[in-house]
């Protein structure tokens, strides 16, 4: 589980990221690096990051194990 976790914080830090250039700047880092917002490989991103914050739902309830 700790792999898990470990590839969940990477991909809401680069979640995190994009939303922050989003925001200030109206850049979207992931769509620029992969062909576009709507090609296949950002939607892959998008959704993996939309995954990695419903994994890490439970760490933030301390519903996860510490192990």
């Amino acid at each position: 589980m700790e792999l898990f976790h470990k590839i969940c914080v990477v991909l809401l830090i680069v979640g995190g990221l994009n939303w922050g250039l989003v925001g200030l700047f109206s850049f979207d880092a992931v769509g620029w690096l992969l062909g576009g917002s709507a090609s296949l490989l950002s939607r892959i991103v998008y959704t993996l990051v939309g995954a990695a914050a419903i994994g890490a739902i439970p760490g933030l309830c301390g519903m996860g194990s510490r192990g």
